[in-house]
């Protein structure tokens, strides 16, 4: 193990988006027992800072793995087209019209079945859209193509969220 690894190297896992969770779960634990900083008690404090440091990287590398828009994002990074989500933030026509629509019939919602509608709506769009991204990333190496993708796997995980709060106005 190397602290540069990439955290596909770190996990001992295929490069890909399509990951099992699983497989993530398990090596996660594996990691931490192996630097566990109680294990370094006996070679003192230097040894426990080195072993809480490999702590941090774990959890950070297991939080990304396990997050597909944010392995999704990492790979289109690993593989020179970075997201730059916060200067880009260009989209489909088609994508922008179904976001008004979403919205406007978020705004509309005055019951709780009309947000169950768009709820559901949101969901298979959500499924769709990370489906894409297994095939971009793992069948066509399309990483450009990905990371317009994953620019509207954003927008689509605030929206839900935006869905989940009208629930809770609505009383749900």
């Amino acid at each position: 193990m190397n602290l540069n690894d990439t955290d596909f190297q770190l996990f001992a896992v295929p490069a890909t988006f399509a990951q099992d969770r699983a497989v993530l779960d398990a090596r996660w634990k594996e990691l931490q027992r192996e630097v566990h900083p109680d294990r370094f008690a006996a070679q003192g404090a230097a040894a426990q800072r080195v072993a809480m440091q490999w702590s941090v990287r774990i959890n950070e590398a297991y939080q990304r793995l396990k997050d597909p828009i944010r392995r999704a994002s990492y790979l289109c990074e690993l593989n020179g087209a970075p997201l730059n989500a916060e200067n880009n933030t260009a989209m489909p026509g088609a994508f922008l019209m179904q976001q008004m629509e979403w919205r406007e019939a978020l705004d509309d919602a005055r019951d709780i079945a009309a947000v169950e509608v768009l709820q559901e709506d949101v969901e298979s769009t959500r499924a769709r859209a990370l489906s894409s991204l297994d095939w971009l990333i793992d069948e066509k190496g399309d990483y450009p193509g990905a990371v317009q993708q994953v620019r509207a796997l954003m927008f689509i995980e605030r929206f839900g969220q935006d869905v989940e709060t009208k629930f809770d106005q609505l009383g749900q």
